[in-house]
């Protein structure tokens, strides 16, 4: 797979979870990066830029912490502007068929809090209907999401087991090693309730 990451932070240089990801990734091979908010600080998002983009790749990442149960207002901006009726989705709307969409997220609150009996009454994955929804409406297969929680009080050790996991997250996929199928039938690509950054056995 040809992976493009759009990356997603209005404070990048406060970010000390996603620093330290896209650290780890950024120089992998068969991977590239697209830092949203260095790309279009005024919001100015030029689609006619970004599809020929899309149209390389065959899974696009979103990057980005959970905001208010979704993502950062330039993500909202870009997916308003970039993904156009007649060429995403409707009638003659199939760029993007047959390409994955996935998302890494950081949270604030830890797993248990995203969860039934949790504060917030839900798992990530439940948030992230409008998401799903977009890449099914757009033709495409939605991975579930590598979710790094706890973001406000992680340790260093925790962070880099997180970031060791998005490595072999992204070499799998990378390498077309990974059991796709498998995958779509969990709600997170990192199971909680194992080690930080653990992956599940269909990536090998």
């Amino acid at each position: 797979m040809k992976i493009l990451i759009l990356f997603a932070h209005p404070a990048f240089e406060r970010s000390r979870v996603h620093a330290r990801l896209i650290k780890a990734v950024r120089t992998l091979p068969g991977i590239t990066l697209r830092d949203l908010y260095e790309e279009y600080p005024d919001f100015d998002v030029q689609p006619k830029l970004e599809q020929p983009l899309l149209e390389q790749f065959d899974l696009v990442i979103l990057q980005h912490p959970f905001y208010w149960y979704s993502g950062p207002a330039l993500l909202k901006q870009w997916m308003d502007l970039v993904l156009e009726h007649g060429w995403a989705y409707g009638k003659d709307g199939t760029a993007l068929k047959g390409k994955y969409l996935m998302q890494v997220i950081s949270t604030g609150g830890n797993a248990h809090a995203y969860s039934p009996e949790g504060h917030h009454g839900h798992a990530v994955y439940d948030f992230l209907l409008p998401f799903r929804q977009t890449a099914a409406l757009c033709h495409m297969e939605y991975l579930p999401p590598y979710v790094v929680p706890g973001s406000a009080h992680i340790n260093d050790a925790e962070l880099g087991r997180y970031a060791d996991g998005y490595v072999q997250l992204l070499q799998s996929l990378s390498a077309g090693t990974a059991d796709l199928k498998a995958l779509m039938r969990g709600a997170e690509t990192n199971a909680p309730g194992g080690m930080p950054g653990q992956l599940p056995a269909h990536f090998s």
